[in-house]
């Protein structure tokens, strides 16, 4: 008897009727097998907010829209992506994200004309079932060592002619394929069909970079309830408290919310906060400490929060000191802010940002200003002095999310202030995304 392979590739095309029933405000049956997503819990809370969820169909369409749009441009056949969060750009289809980060066994090819075809962990192929504009899912995508061993370049010779049949069937003589990452043996196999390998991270990148209206309702509905669970950590802090323990709290309340994971750790009290970037720990909390982090958290329908506070510790008043970090990294947020404009080149912004005092850019942040979308995304807008090894001057657009950043700790000093804030880019200006507060007692 012949046994299949849980890794053998099969082709299943989608059965429309096994797409999930919607109830008539748009939000899954309950009954149902879906995607993850909102909660119950969440949607009353935007509703209260005055806040609308995006039409999902039409979020789809647009980001797609804008994949086919790059390829155009570039006269590129198609797009291959393995980096999870452009394979849920491009489908909007989620099976163990992080897992997939580093254990590639999930693929999805677009062409140019956008027919999509995904490559899914096996067993995972009904999870895409509720998405029209995947026309095909397959499995048998895996040659790193994890799943192939010492046949890695057998199973990358196998995809790549699985690739090579559909870049015949929808690119035409087109067989220039951008990619956004791959494994060396894929690369390799990809080449020896000859197709021709072209940077796929700029296709992706600037096709994410511009948000469409749903998308933007998505990141508002996202940000509001990541602000939900900033207040209930605010409430919570207390002196005798760890910080994981404080942190812990944006873990339950995002997950509370459907959203779904948290890329970093980086929350810190009192003498860990100088130098910045140390994750949370056992540290116990005191009266009197400064409290700061970045959320880097990833909510509801896959948008990145990336807001970043600092408050203290107890009833008490800030020190002098307290209120001199807290205040310049404020004025650092709020000015820059106020300089950004649509039209507006990168290095143009670098020259005229407020850009810190030598006491403090020792320590400085790696960036004044960042994109955001699924993940921090392009662009980077730098401090003048890491542009001439890093800077490329582009344009500020329309449809641009940036985050809006500032670190201020002087080397030696006994702690640091970390502040964020998540703006959209308008035809006229900027809409602040943040409504999360500044402490009055630092601003006082």
């Amino acid at each position: 008897m012949n046994e299949i392979s849980p890794y053998s590739t099969s082709n299943r095309k989608i059965d429309p009727s096994r797409r999930p029933r919607l109830k008539p405000d748009g939000t899954p049956d309950d009954n149902d097998r879906v995607e993850i997503g909102p909660t119950t819990i969440a949607f009353e809370a935007w509703a209260k907010a005055g806040l609308e969820a995006p039409n999902l169909d039409a979020m789809r369409r647009f980001r797609l829209s804008r994949i086919t749009g790059e390829l155009a441009r570039h006269d590129y056949g198609g797009l291959l992506c393995f980096d999870p969060l452009n394979i849920r750009y491009v489908t909007d289809s989620t099976n163990m994200q992080v897992w997939i980060m580093h254990n590639p066994s999930r693929a999805c090819f677009v062409s140019a004309d956008g027919h999509i075809t995904l490559w899914d962990f096996p067993g995972g192929e009904h999870l895409s079932a509720h998405l029209p504009l995947v026309r095909e899912v397959r499995s048998g995508m895996g040659f790193f060592y994890f799943l192939s061993g010492d046949r890695t370049d057998e199973q990358a010779a196998k995809f790549a002619a699985e690739l090579d049949d559909l870049m015949r069937e929808h690119c035409g003589d087109n067989r220039r394929l951008a990619i956004d990452r791959i494994e060396p043996a894929g690369l390799d196999a990809l080449r020896a069909v000859g197709i021709e390998p072209k940077e796929g991270q700029e296709v992706t990148e600037i096709a994410r970079s511009i948000k469409g209206p749903d998308d933007i309702k998505a990141m508002k509905c996202a940000i509001h309830s990541c602000e939900l669970a900033m207040w209930q950590m605010h409430r919570e802090t207390r002196a005798g408290m760890s910080e994981n323990e404080l942190w812990s709290i944006l873990h339950a309340e995002n997950i509370k919310h459907g959203g779904e994971w948290i890329e970093t750790r980086i929350l810190a009290s009192g003498p860990r906060t100088n130098p910045w970037f140390q994750e949370c720990g056992p540290r116990i909390m005191e009266d009197g400490d400064i409290v700061s982090f970045d959320t880097d958290l990833v909510g509801p329908y896959g948008m990145c929060c990336d807001i970043s506070r600092a408050w203290l510790v107890g009833d008490g008043e800030p020190t002098g000191e307290q209120k001199r970090l807290y205040q310049t990294a404020y004025e650092q947020v709020r000015d820059n802010m106020a300089l950004i404009r649509p039209g507006m080149g990168f290095f143009e912004f670098t020259a005229q940002a407020n850009t810190l005092t030598e006491e403090f850019l020792p320590q400085r942040y790696g960036v004044m200003v960042h994109g955001v979308g699924l993940c921090d995304e392009y662009p980077s807008i730098y401090y003048p002095i890491d542009q001439p090894a890093w800077g490329y001057d582009h344009t500020i657009l329309p449809g641009m999310v940036l985050c809006v950043e500032s670190y201020v700790g002087a080397v030696g000093g006994r702690e640091g202030v970390k502040l964020e804030q998540q703006v959209l880019i308008t035809e006229d200006g900027i809409e602040d995304l943040t409504s999360f507060p500044f402490e009055e007692r630092f601003l006082s």
